[in-house]
């Protein structure tokens, strides 16, 4: 007999094999229904639950002591995906990457968001994950700026002078963090049925709220109290390094990667002057009812230099661009008409 011969003879029963699995009524691995609708999962901290952008859905907006802040207007609501008509948002303000991740730990009253994401697969076909996280780990970013904001009160010197030498090291130790939180999110997808080309996997960086380009006259109180130096450093130099430490924690995890460094130039925080409604970022926000509660009042500031309805909706815009390209990785950029576009970066 040929050598022909015998392949067709050991094939064709391989193939008859392969047949009456792929008919069997009962799936090899666990999974969502074959006719389960698909659905878009945000995962994350502040600038993805919708901080600042208001319109918080009931019971995350200090009921029971939940802070997550998840806004109606958040940016995963306006995120288009072609074939994809549900949306999720589990992000948490003041999350980091082990809430993100598999973990025991509680925040904000809620526990771990790889868990709940679990839940989702299990019942939707999870067709895209997007992520932002990292800032709430060893950068702190917020605490830095509430730093920075005691700078200017004080009339000390710069905060960044001091920050400058040791965020570097922040955010090299952030990576694997978050590195660890995106292989989680792949673990329990894993877990639940999915392989890794059955879906996408998206970690986004952050835009920076403010720049020293601003009126005088706003440099206090009234709108964004930072010092000059530090407003520069904010833009020029933090956010930068720390969308770097994201890139590399999205590339060792396998993940697409959304650059939004640059994403609100000429938009910060009272970047409008006497025009707010032009900016994609809130300005110094005080919950001045809210300092009449014990419980409230420490989060009175909590709004503060987050993107805004119109800021998320703009980083929404790009996410959609992004999602419905195959470029690995990407950079939010305003068009000529001032809407956030993404670039793919060049390989």
């Amino acid at each position: 007999m040929s050598r022909r011969a015998v392949a067709v003879v050991l094939v064709f029963p391989l193939l008859a094999l392969l047949l009456v699995v792929s008919d069997s009524p009962y799936p090899s691995r666990p999974g969502p229904p074959r006719d389960a609708p698909r659905a878009l999962v945000a995962m994350g901290d502040s600038t993805m639950s919708g901080e600042g952008a208001g319109n918080y859905e009931p019971g995350t907006n200090g009921e029971n002591d939940n802070w997550c802040h998840r806004s109606r207007d958040a940016s995963v609501w306006k995120t288009r995906v072609a074939g994809v008509g549900m949306a999720f948002n589990l992000a948490c303000s003041g999350a980091n990457s082990e809430q993100v991740g598999i973990t025991d730990q509680v925040r904000n009253t809620e526990g771990s968001q790889a868990r709940q994401l679990a839940e989702i697969a299990r019942r939707f076909r999870v067709s895209v994950v997007v992520v932002a996280v990292g800032a709430n780990d060893d950068p702190r970013f917020a605490d830095v700026l509430g730093t920075c904001l005691r700078a200017w009160i004080e009339r000390r010197a710069d905060c960044s002078k001091s920050m400058a030498d040791e965020w570097r090291a922040r955010v090299d130790r952030m990576v694997p963090k978050v590195e660890r939180a995106l292989r989680d999110v792949r673990r329990v997808l894993q877990d639940v049925g999915y392989t890794p080309r059955s879906y996408t996997l998206v970690l986004q960086s952050y835009a920076a709220p403010v720049s020293p380009d601003l009126p005088l006259d706003l440099q206090n109180l009234a709108g964004c109290p930072l010092r000059t130096g530090d407003l520069s450093w904010v833009g020029e130099r933090a956010v930068p390094e720390l969308s770097a430490g994201l890139r590399e924690a999205a590339s060792a995890a396998g993940a697409r990667f959304l650059d939004l460094a640059d994403a609100g130039r000429g938009r910060e925080a009272c970047a409008g002057g006497k025009k707010p409604e032009e900016e994609w970022f809130t300005r110094l926000t005080v919950d001045f009812d809210g300092l009449r509660e014990e419980a409230r009042a420490r989060h009175a500031l909590q709004e503060s230099f987050h993107p805004n309805a119109r800021g998320h909706e703009q980083f929404a815009r790009c996410m959609t661009d992004f999602l419905a390209t195959t470029a690995r990785s990407a950079a939010c950029r305003a068009d000529d008409e001032g809407n956030l576009r993404a670039v793919a970066d060049r390989d």
